[in-house]
């Protein structure tokens, strides 16, 4: 049960990101505002590993190789995909190209990892996809695919793609690795990734610009969406696998909509309340269905 209640906590911490970035895109670029972020979730990893641990555990050439292709899948190259798309395509359009992962996700950890694929877990991940679906488009899914496919969108899908092998990394590297280890380690190479595109963008010119806002969004990012998400995230994967728990990643754009309403004072629908219906619906079928499986 605790599980359950960390990745919905988790889905509303990544959904928060939605508004914390939004508040960071006026006077910060989007290099600088990742580096920015994972340099203070890399920090806050490396005191947690030192003070419950004593240090990171040492890595052979294996664990290195995994390591550094952990923080370009999920660190470095989903932010480059992610922030380059959002800049042509409008945010509840990627949500919903990003609500595409658990599809990808459990049929890859079932051909990958032998984890059991059913009619009902199939039938929840598709229920719960519709659901973010509808509450993003605000109940006209139609309307968000009008204008085709741009670079944008396939800069989104990039996006996905990165998280997928993100994921399945995780739970390969999970075998010799804490969750802890394995999300400071990807945080740091992903954030040494980051800093030269940071440098670039012009951070270090930038920097006596930026506001206490930022830096408090900033804080928001490293330690709620980065740290305590990503361990909660990848203890799900670890405890009940990859595709249970990726199924939950549907209730971050909806978590995204909420905390637009409740922050910036953007209206609620009623789609939105039958998209949650569904997401709701979508990942009870999927979790009892793989239960019943276990």
């Amino acid at each position: 049960m605790v599980v359950f209640v960390k990745l919905i906590l988790t889905a509303f911490l990544w959904g928060g990101t939605f508004v914390a970035g939004r508040l960071l895109s006026d006077g910060m670029g989007a290099f600088s505002a990742a580096f920015l972020r994972f340099l203070l979730a890399s920090l806050c990893l490396i005191w947690i590993m030192y003070s419950r641990a004593g240090g990171l555990p040492v890595l052979d050439k294996k664990g290195w190789i995994g390591v550094w292709l952990l923080g370009a899948t999920g660190v470095f190259a989903y932010n480059a995909f992610f922030f380059t798309g959002l800049q042509t395509v409008p945010a509840g359009r990627a949500a919903v190209i990003v609500s595409t992962n658990p599809i990808f996700i459990t049929l890859l950890a079932a051909l990958f990892f032998g984890e059991k694929l059913s009619s009902r877990k199939g039938l929840g991940i598709c229920l719960s996809v519709t659901g973010a679906t509808i509450a993003i488009s605000r109940g006209d899914p139609v309307s968000l695919f009008t204008g085709g496919l741009s670079g944008g969108d396939f800069a989104i899908f990039g996006g996905v793609a990165s998280w997928i092998a993100y994921s399945l990394l995780g739970k390969r590297m999970m075998g010799f690795l804490t969750p802890y280890a394995a999300i400071t380690y990807s945080c740091i190479t992903g954030t040494i990734m980051l800093l030269p595109f940071a440098i670039y963008e012009g951070m270090i010119s930038d920097f006596s610009s930026y506001t206490v806002n930022h830096f408090l969004c900033i804080a928001y990012l490293g330690v709620l969406g980065t740290v305590i998400g990503f361990t909660w995230f990848y203890e799900a994967i670890n405890t009940i696998g990859a595709s249970r728990s990726a199924v939950f990643i549907n209730f971050v754009p909806v978590a995204a909509i909420l905390s637009g309403w409740f922050f910036l004072g953007e209206p609620l629908s009623l789609s939105l309340l039958a998209g949650v219906s569904l997401v709701v619906a979508g990942v009870y079928l999927t979790n009892s269905a793989a239960k019943r499986n276990a």
